[in-house]
């Protein structure tokens, strides 16, 4: 067992690891802090299951696809492993139990149980991962540079970390930045002064720390917050206002600018998304969008641009704003086919709530439904009001847990998350919207907190990997939620979520086959089975 070193905390644990000498280390945390390594995911378990495996009852691959894959066949673990993060425990995403597998033709009523079924396929993930803005880029800069490796590493590392593949990024400034900024000089209508020069100081270098680490299967897009100021009808770049029609094809070419200026940078671009919540007038850089004017610019400006200048493959995100109107943006963009053939997915945000509902995951689903060829990404949440006194709140990782388990249920293929790092402060914010991140860096303390947000988007992250297809997977016990995906190794993640306060026993059921396991109250478990 290793002591954590004082300059890195792990909330709510007394950062140990707990070592089982009969077994190898199945994963280990490298996070160097002032030349010791703090190993944090813990280990433990029982000895290898004796059972027959799920493969012998006569599994079979389906045929069946979405987007266009071909099904992938279902190779049992040899030692089917519980990895878990609990609330009042040590664990974080550690692996706690290796189950046993018995014969089970038919569960009763009263037997508790989470059923797979790998016959039936659905999405294939992309990816999983967090925004890289100037908040997160400034403040990782603001750093000791063994404490900068903690958090890359801890995020993007496939073996050591949390596996992210995937981020996003701002095209100019927004709420998590210092201060407002423009690529172009005032009233610049040729675009000769485009710059992203800006970004040289700290933006561009995180990006490429997180390249570097994830590998070549990292994907990163881009969003705008909005057109320069005399682009718009109220002549500012905070305050919502519109793209005026005139602009559209500036605009468009702008964005082309950044696309290439960051790949002179060594950046290239997976993805673009049209605008940063286009129905949110805020105090900090906005610009509205009635669905109507975004299909417009799409179409006679945007989709046109993009492939004018060699981005057809680009992938174009709509909408980018909450669930609560996701269902009519869609039906405006997608059934207009001038502009449906540029747009690639649609993006969405989990602030709905702000108006009083309750999250609206029926409306992903019914998109889903409705435009099955369109890819749906999850492309930010976080939790709003940052006190620092509740960095270790529970409730911020089971927001993550409810939020992912819909949403990957009703269709995304990819999950990003909003700063993937802030201050001791909730920013740095010029308009004092501070917010949580899953990672908190105490700067004067110069200490990380690695928040239960944190590693519950890692129970999920590190074991769905990019190209794992979504399986059918359900529970019998509302208090158990439960999703699945098939590895492309044939490996399957089946992930369950128990937020009430009790323990839960219960049997993961599959092909003919079951298996006893436990979830404990407030946890989050992934089994790799």
């Amino acid at each position: 067992m290793q002591s954590a070193p004082e300059n890195i905390q792990e909330d709510h644990v007394a950062s140990t690891a707990i070592m089982d000498s009969s077994r190898p280390l199945l994963l280990h945390w490298g996070f160097l802090a002032a030349a010791s390594v703090m190993t944090l995911l813990l280990m433990a378990g029982c000895g290898p299951g004796t059972g027959k495996t799920p493969d012998q009852a006569g599994a079979s691959p389906d045929t069946g696809s979405q987007h266009g894959h071909t099904a992938i066949i279902y190779r049992p673990k040899q030692d089917p492993t519980q990895y878990m993060t609990a609330k009042n425990t040590t664990f974080r995403i550690s692996a706690v139990d290796t189950l046993s597998w018995s014969a089970k033709a038919q569960p009763l009523e009263t037997d508790i149980c989470v059923f797979i079924d790998p016959l039936h396929q659905f999405q294939q993930m992309i990816g999983f991962g967090g925004a890289l803005t100037d908040a997160a880029a400034e403040t990782l800069a603001r750093l000791p540079e063994n404490l900068q490796d903690s958090v890359i590493n801890a995020y993007y590392d496939p073996g050591t970390g949390i596996g992210y593949n995937f981020g996003r990024t701002t095209i100019g400034s927004c709420d998590f930045s210092s201060a407002s900024y423009m690529y172009v000089a005032e009233n610049d209508t040729t675009l000769s002064t485009f710059s992203v020069a800006h970004d040289e100081k700290f933006k561009i270098p995180l990006i490429k720390k997180a390249m570097a680490v994830a590998g070549k299967d990292f994907n990163l897009f881009a969003s705008p917050w909005t057109p320069p100021a005399w682009m718009k009808d109220n002549h500012n770049i905070l305050h919502g206002g519109h793209l005026l029609p005139q602009y559209y094809s500036l605009w468009a070419a702008y964005l082309i600018k950044f696309i290439q200026a960051y790949h002179h940078e060594g950046i290239d671009l997976w993805g673009l998304s049209v605008q940063n919540e286009p129905m949110a007038n805020q105090t900090w850089e906005s610009c509205i969008y009635s669905a109507e004017q975004e299909r417009d610019f799409i179409k006679t400006a945007l989709g046109p641009a993009l492939h004018q200048n060699g981005y057809q493959d680009l992938k174009l995100i709509a909408w980018d704003h909450n669930r609560d109107l996701l269902p009519q943006r869609a039906s405006v963009l997608l059934n207009d086919s001038a502009a449906a053939k540029y747009i690639w997915g649609i993006g969405f945000h989990w602030y709905e709530t702000w108006s009083g509902t309750q999250p609206l995951y029926d409306n992903v689903k019914e998109v889903q439904q409705n435009f099955p060829k369109v890819h749906l990404l999850f492309t930010e949440g976080c939790q709003e009001k940052f006190d620092y006194s509740k960095v270790s709140d529970w409730a911020l990782g089971e927001r993550y847990a409810d939020n992912m388990l819909h949403d990957l249920n009703s269709g995304i293929t990819a999950y990003c998350d909003w700063n993937i790092l802030l201050d001791q402060t909730g920013g740095p914010n010029h308009v004092g919207n501070f917010c949580f991140a899953p990672v908190i860096a105490d700067i004067p303390q110069k200490t990380l907190h690695f928040t239960s947000a944190f590693w519950y988007i890692g129970q999920f992250s590190k074991f769905i990997h990019p190209g794992a297809k979504r399986i059918s997977s359900n529970s019998n016990r509302s208090d158990l939620q439960t999703t699945a995906f098939i590895n492309t190794d044939g490996s399957i993640a089946n992930i369950v979520f128990n937020k009430t306060d009790k323990a839960i026993a219960f049997h993961i059921w599959l092909n003919g086959q079951w298996a006893p396991a436990t979830a404990p109250a407030h946890s989050l478990s992934t089994f790799i089975l």
